[in-house]
């Protein structure tokens, strides 16, 4: 983003690093000019406040916001600011959306007389296709070519459109499919750390900041890159140069000392902090990692930590510059030049950290001893829920307590065994998480090698898979030596790309799922990702457990989850000898000597040097053409949206809500996953009996998130989770209500049409932690397209509120101490929600529910409308409707 115009404190200066001269906004001279000290402020908000000097236009950044930033302390008022990101990274579930958002958009503007060139990124937008491969195939050297032609088989139409993307949109560019993950390439390749920008004759130097469409985002954090997950809709406003308004968090520090002991793994720390951040609470605010604990770590251990923001709740996990974040650049490939701009513009700018600093002052402080951190799995609905390894099996035994013990006998593959709950069912080295980070990947190599050496077998039941998140990882494993190992006891590469963790774990096979669902078994699946939410592994999978790589290796061989892997054998040697855990982890020298004659850099020069290229399918696919898209009226995949259908240029005033109806009561934590689901259509769903009427065979639905460039699917699919509990349709799972009054059960897409052919407007009721989880769009825009117009919830997770306000849905929250149960609210009332009309930030509503067999309620909530561009953006509807009428 080019500096703006402003320099009302004259910090524009030159910073000369070798034979080049640079343009920055020198935040030295700031600290003179004010007389603030700027060492005190966290790291992550000196990045901020350089944002705000280099922004400055009087209109979204004024004066006022910098010095208000830079003499910031913990506890001050709150004050909304305007950041301008320097790039946005996509990946293709929710950037295909966005993409056909654009495409509309661009439909809209020509309609209202405007330009359509005017849609389009301002700044690099960068997407990543790495949602869509699917484990069909397992188990066999095979099985990586198989699911990438079934990949493209059933994906080549969304393809083609992001292809039409990439030659009608600046700007944007598109890592083509089984090239890995976006956060991991966006670690490795990506991202800048300190951006370099020609802007006429000069160049100018900036810390590199991103947002991302999903919430795992923060990973690059590790790097020192500021920037988190939004909504598809926020990121397409920041591509057209709509900056996103926020509050100044609060900055937790996290001070870190000591160092991993023998046995414990990056993995493990994460989910130790995952813990200790949820108990804590930091939903919205900054978490910034300090102390000299930081120089044990490497930037993939960093990293590691970082990713899992959206499950500690946090914005970010940002950890400053210092001598690691260049080694790790140089590593990777970067290039010298690059390099050395890094450090020069860190140091210049107060942004390199060292062990010898003074910490900043925080708003609050943990702190944690990196040598008690132990071997730990997280389970088994929950990434928050941490269990020691010592503990899994007492803590798995509580989930199945007081159901039957039934011992199935089943036949496979031409294996006969018995199967009962607790059985790992699904073993997945995958997600970013943990697959950017090489000692845990050739951990789990030297893991299987010594347990193939010992003649331990993977049970038979288990569908096991290699989804790394980089083609240098197969190349580090080749070079190792390890790959034959892993490939012995299944570990077979299955593609590059997020697979199990987003829940593209693929069918288990037919005589297994079958034992599963006709006897109710509790399955389990181990996996070394982010996620493990109700419904999202997999249909018939209801416990799940994130762990680290050489862990997932180790419950594979296992076969159960009702095991004490510390204590009981995993099987026997050739001579009859029990092999325990403890005989086949590799030691932390054993491992150190394989990543050092393993691991080059040459490995990512290569795998990155043509990485937007990709393989024979993409080149041969046929392009659309032009700067408008040619809409297909039969296509089931791309769809363009009603979003702007009759958008007058003004937008009408705002207006009370009346006569609502509720159409679900929803619990805790009830996560975008359960709103909007990303895996299978079941073929009796209302989305399933749309494809089928529209000529699609059930063998041919793909996903939800595959599906999510046509609105009449995602609608379909909104509180449509298998593992959805509304409480308004009792003793039900899944998309299922009743419609009022009369209680007649149907889904929820049948009432909310039903609802809108009445003109009734809807509210949604719901717990704590609403819309935790992934920062999915979908999940605001399918509740806005049924017909809701707002949510009255106990708390809401960052991403989701954001996005019910961007899509002209009003979130509002029970004051503190009241819920639904305390207010008697039944679900069955009538509601009148007053005080929208003079909308303000966090204003106090009023709500009246009223019905025939009770009294009426009157109860205030707060409107999480939390500053005035958001409410702006809720008066115009939403904010690509706002932005779309500052373009006219």
């Amino acid at each position: 983003m080019a500096i703006a115009a402003g320099n009302s404190f004259g910090t524009r200066d030159k910073l000369n690093v070798g034979a080049q001269a640079f343009d920055i906004h020198r935040l030295e001279l700031l600290e003179k000019k004010i007389s603030c000290q700027l060492a005190k402020l966290p790291f992550s908000l000196r990045i901020l406040l350089e944002n705000l000097l280099r922004c400055e236009d009087g209109r979204f950044v004024r004066p006022d916001d910098i010095k208000f930033l830079a003499n910031w302390t913990p506890g001050a008022a709150e004050k909304e600011i305007a950041f301008m990101p320097a790039r946005v990274l996509l990946q293709d579930f929710t950037g295909v959306p966005a993409v056909v958002d654009l495409a509309t958009m661009r439909e809209a503007i020509k309609r209202m007389g405007g330009n359509p060139r005017l849609i389009n990124p301002l700044f690099p937008a960068e997407l990543v296709i790495d949602h869509s491969v699917q484990v069909d195939s397992f188990g066999s050297a095979n099985a990586f070519g198989l699911n990438a032609e079934l990949e493209f088989q059933r994906n080549i139409e969304r393809y083609a459109f992001l292809r039409w993307g990439q030659t009608a949109f600046q700007n944007f560019k598109v890592v083509p499919p089984d090239t890995g993950i976006c956060h991991q390439v966006n670690l490795e390749y990506l991202a800048r750390v300190v951006c370099a920008m020609p802007s006429g004759s000069r160049v100018e130097a900036y810390p590199d900041s991103v947002v991302g469409t999903d919430s795992h985002t923060t990973m690059v954090n590790a790097l020192g890159v500021f920037g988190w997950g939004v909504g598809g809709i926020e990121a397409e406003a920041a591509m057209l140069g709509q900056p996103s308004s926020m509050l100044i968090p609060d900055v937790v520090g996290f001070r870190l000392h000591g160092k991993l002991r023998e046995g414990a793994t990056a993995t493990d720390l994460v989910l130790t902090v995952t813990e200790m951040l949820r108990k804590k609470g930091v939903v919205g605010k900054f978490v910034e990692f300090c102390g000299t604990g930081l120089s044990s770590l490497s930037v993939p251990d960093r990293a590691t930590i970082a990713n899992m923001a959206p499950e500690y709740g946090a914005t970010m996990g940002f950890f400053p510059v210092d001598a690691e974040t260049l080694a790790y650049l140089q590593f990777t490939a970067r290039s010298a030049e690059q390099i050395a701009l890094v450090e020069a513009y860190c140091k210049e700018q107060m942004l390199f950290r060292t062990d010898d600093m003074a910490d900043p002052v925080f708003s609050d402080k943990l702190e944690l001893d990196l040598g008690t951190v132990e071997p730990t799995v997280a389970g088994p609905k929950r990434p928050q829920d941490r269990v020691s390894l010592r503990n899994a099996k007492s803590s798995f035994t509580k989930v199945v307590e007081g159901t039957p013990d039934k011992h199935v006998a089943v036949r496979n593959n031409g294996d006969s065994f018995d199967l009962s709950s607790g059985a790992v069912v699904i073993a997945a080295i995958t997600s970013c998480t943990n697959t950017s980070n090489p000692s845990l990947m050739l951990g789990a190599g030297l893991l299987a090698k010594k347990a193939v050496e010992r003649g331990l077998h993977v049970k038979p039941w288990v569908k096991t898979s290699l989804a790394p998140g980089s083609k240098v990882v197969t190349d580090y494993l080749d070079a190792s030596g390890l790959t034959p190992y892993l490939e012995k006891l299944n570990f077979h590469l299955v593609g590059y790309g997020c697979t199990t963790c987003i829940g593209n774990s693929g069918p288990l096979p037919d005589a297994i799922g079958a034992a599963i669902k006709d006897n109710n078994l509790i399955a389990v699946s181990v996996l070394s990702g982010n996620r493990n939410f109700e419904g999202r592994i997999h249909p018939l999978v209801r416990a799940n457990y994130l762990a680290s790589p050489p862990l997932v290796v180790a419950y594979a061989l296992a076969g159960r989850m009702d095991m004490d892997l510390t204590t009981e054998s995993l099987g026997t040697d050739s001579a009859g000898k029990p092999v325990y855990l403890r005989d086949i982890w590799p030691t932390p020298q054993e491992i150190e000597s394989t990543v050092r004659d393993s691991v080059t850099s040459e490995m990512y020069a290569k795998e990155y040097a043509n990485v937007f290229e990709g393989d024979a399918h993409w080149k041969s696919m046929p392009v659309p053409a032009g700067d408008l898209y040619q809409w297909d009226a039969k296509s089931t995949y791309i769809k363009q949206p009603p979003f702007f259908e009759n958008m007058p240029k003004t937008p009408p005033a705002l207006a009370d809500i009346h006569g609502a109806r509720v159409l679900a009561i929803l619990g805790d934590s009830v996560t975008t996953d359960h709103i909007s689901p990303a895996g299978s259509i079941p073929v009796d769903s209302p989305a399933g009996k749309y494809l089928i009427a529209n000529g699609v065979k059930p063998h041919e639905f793909n996903s939800y998130g595959a599906r999510r460039g046509n609105h009449e699917v995602m609608m379909r699919g909104t509180f449509a989770n298998i593992r959805l509990r509304n409480q308004l349709a009792p003793g039900t799972e899944g998309c299922w209500t009743h419609f009022l009054p009369g209680n007649e059960k149907m889904t929820i897409y049948d009432a909310a049409v039903k609802y809108r052919e009445a003109g009734v407007p809807l509210v949604v009721l719901a717990g704590k932690e609403y819309g935790s989880g992934s920062s999915r769009d979908w999940a605001a825009k399918g509740t806005r397209l049924l017909g809701v117009r707002a949510v009255i919830a106990e708390s809401y997770e960052r991403i989701h509120r954001s996005n019910l306000v961007g899509m002209g849905v009003l979130p509002l929250e029970f004051k503190a101490g009241e819920n639904r149960e305390t207010l008697g609210l039944t679900g069955q009332e009538v509601f009148e929600i007053e005080g929208v009309a003079s909308l303000s930030p966090k204003k106090a509503i009023s709500v009246r529910a009223h019905s025939n067999e009770a009294p009426a309620k009157t109860f205030s909530v707060i409107a999480r409308v939390d500053t005035p561009e958001e409410v702006s953006y809720y008066h115009h509807g939403g904010i690509l409707q706002y932005v779309l009428r500052q373009m006219l």
